[in-house]
């Protein structure tokens, strides 16, 4: 089975990939950050934005087809979205023969552009950072200990939670159970707390075997390089052309 860590890592080679770990995070929060604060009346500087994250999907050699899908898990705020301008008050307008919120239009539109432009920026960040560079990245960063070891054990046991549901699965569906169907709910849910007593079980014993391996309380530093300094200065140009375009869209404003 594939690891679901490695489902949102895309091994590759490219500029992108060789950029230290504590460097894309930095720029991602950055560009996040200025896509949040940009003008939700502006349409250019989403344009902008856009337009830049599909060039560094280029250079990364991110392909469509794999980031497509992945963007889906933004659709429960995309159905929020569109509901808004129905819900929202005065003042109205109205497209296609339907009375609209101008201010629930411009609130949809917000959610919309910058919450596709956040995952898309999270998904790149992903795709091009393995969990094995994760705990010398937020080290790098200053973050405390605690929290490093909290996030990749999280990302680890992931992977442990999901291999005892595909099992749960496949023992429910050999005995002539069908999962899929509305009258196995009570089954499934009665599943979803099996599921949780034994991945707790199961969680005890991975930290048995990590403290009988030498676990300490903190993560290795697997010895990942920290890159050069035209490699860091490259990889902020993105964060810094978000900061400009967010920076005129507010004057032109």
């Amino acid at each position: 089975m594939t690891s679901v860590s490695h489902r949102l890592y895309l091994p590759g080679n490219s500029p992108v990939h060789r950029t230290p770990a504590e460097v894309k995070i930095a720029c991602a929060t950055v560009t996040v950050f200025a896509v949040v604060a940009t003008p939700r009346e502006m349409f250019w500087p989403f344009a902008a934005y856009a337009a830049g994250l599909i060039a560094l999907w280029r250079v990364a050699q991110i392909p469509p087809r794999w980031i497509a899908p992945r963007l889906l898990v933004e659709l429960p705020f995309v159905v929020l979205a569109i509901l808004l301008p129905f819900a929202a008050g005065e003042s109205r307008t109205t497209l296609l023969g339907l009375s609209l919120s101008t201010t629930g239009l411009y609130a949809a539109w917000g959610i919309i552009a910058k919450g596709t432009i956040g995952v898309g920026i999270s998904l790149t960040v992903a795709a091009t950072t393995s969990v094995r560079e994760l705990p010398a990245g937020l080290s790098r960063l200053r973050v405390p200990g605690m929290i490093v070891t909290i996030v990749v054990l999280m990302l680890r046991y992931v992977d442990v939670i999901a291999d005892e549901a595909a099992r749960m699965r496949l023992a429910r569906v050999s005995r002539g159970d069908d999962p899929r169907t509305i009258r196995q709910i009570g089954a499934t849910a009665r599943g979803v707390g099996s599921l949780f007593l034994r991945s707790y079980e199961r969680g005890e014993r991975v930290h048995l075997a990590m403290l009988s391996r030498g676990f300490t309380g903190t993560m290795t530093d697997f010895g990942t390089p920290s890159g050069t300094r035209g490699q860091r200065l490259l990889a902020c140009v993105p964060a810094l052309a978000a900061v400009c375009v967010c920076l005129g869209a507010w004057v032109v404003r």
